[in-house]
Order: C-alpha cells, then sequence, then structure tokens
C-alpha cells in the first residue's frame, strides 16, 4: 500500500498543523479510535510505534478506514527491514529514536519522509546530510528548548522534530526555539485516557496541542 500524497505532501502536514501524537500502547484493539480522536482534535499526524503490538497491521487498517483524513506514520523503528515492512503497510513517514544510515536509506528508496533520531550536533547534521527529513531530537526533556535555540544558531538548515518532554506547557517553547513541529507521547495519549477510553478528553488535549503551537508561530 503505497501513499497516494508526495512526500512533499507529507512532509507539509507534518509541519502544519505542527503537532505528532506519539502512540505507545499495549493493546491494539483502541488504536482506531485513538486516530479518530485525534483527528477530531485537528492532531492528524500520528505514528503507531513498533513495541505496540500488532503494529503494522493497525497501520493498514487505519488508512484503508481513514485515509487521507490522517497521516499515518510508523515509530520506533532500529532497522531498515522493520522500516520497510511499515512502508508496505501503508506507513507514510517513519520515526527512529536512533541515528542509522540503513533506515535512511530505505525511506529514501520509497520516497518516504524520514525522522531520524539525534542527540548531539554531530548526530544531528550526520542525519541530515544523509538524507534525514527531520531530525528527532530525542529525549528532548532534559535539553529543552534552550538547547535547540542553540543547535539551531549554526546549523539553521535543521528540520527538528523534538520528542520526550513535549508538553502543552512546553510545546509553544520549542516552538519558538526553531523546531519545525513538535511529537507528544503520553503528555498527548495518556494511559489514563486508554484505560478510561476516554476520547472526548483526547480531542480536546489534541485541539489544545494544536492551539499552543498555533500561538507560538503567532
Amino acid at each position: 500500500m503505497y501513499s497516494d500524497m508526495s512526500k512533499y505532501e507529507i512532509i507539509e502536514r507534518m509541519v502544519n498543523p505542527g503537532v505528532v501524537a506519539v502512540i505507545r500502547a499495549d493493546s491494539s484493539e483502541q488504536l482506531m479510535d485513538v486516530a479518530k480522536a485525534l483527528a477530531a482534535g485537528g492532531v492528524t499526524a500520528m505514528e503507531v510505534t513498533m513495541t505496540t503490538p500488532n503494529a503494522l497491521q493497525v497501520i493498514t487498517a487505519v488508512r484503508k478506514e481513514l485515509g487521507d483524513a490522517i497521516l499515518m506514520g510508523v515509530g520506533t523503528v532500529l532497522d531498515a527491514q522493520t522500516t520497510r515492512m511499515a512502508i508496505l503497510a501503508g506507513a507514510q513517514f517513519a520515526v527512529s529514536p536512533v541515528m542509522k544510515l540503513e533506515i535512511i536509506e530505505m525511506c529514501r528508496r520509497y520516497s518516504v519522509p524520514i525522522v531520524c533520531g539525534a542527540y548531539t550536533p554531530t548526530e544531528a547534521l550526520t542525519a541530515h546530510e544523509a538524507g534525514a527529513d527531520f531530525i528527532k531530537i530525542f529525549p528532548a526533556d532534559g535539553l529543552g528548548p534552550s538547547y535547540i535555540k542553540a543547535l539551531k544558531a549554526p546549523l539553521p538548515q535543521l528540520q527538528i522534530i523534538p520528542t520526550g518532554g513535549v508538553d502543552l506547557s512546553t510545546a509553544g517553547e520549542f516552538i519558538k526555539a526553531g523546531c519545525a513541529a513538535v511529537a507528544a507521547g503520553s503528555s498527548l495519549v495518556s494511559k489514563e485516557v486508554l484505560k478510561n477510553k476516554d476520547w472526548a478528553a483526547l480531542t480536546e488535549t489534541a485541539r489544545a496541542f494544536v492551539a499552543a503551537v498555533a500561538k507560538a508561530r503567532g
């Protein structure tokens, strides 16, 4: 299953509205409802991590039912083969917590955006020069927006999506520091929401994240 959207269009939808939901769940059963609730709140870009049971089947099912209403990616990919399997299952972008050239190369082969993990300036620039579309500064909670601002000063060409430590109180600050978008996991899709199946609350939280990013962009 290949995306009908071009790579450029996918990247544009990741940057606007600029919030990527990171979905980590112990079960795949609820993920369709999660996707619908997020989309209702304006968060249309989401990644299902490979640590979720039946992640590839979920990606295929959500893409089939929701189509272009959402942008479905795969997260926590650690090797090229898994990346390829996810793309063939319908993933429209891939996210890795680490910088591995084989993952970047696989995504480039299929013309799929790759968000490549990095922590240091050297890792970030190496990933960018290898063809990564976005740099996932991870974990970002120990670094904060000030680190992003410092990193972007000599390396303005980096398109950064911080992950880890991004919540409603910091999302706007990360955007102001120069991030292209933010990725939010448990602060957006919490275990409590999943447990209680509180999809209305999830929609409201998604809406609040979108508003925070829009306000920071002015």
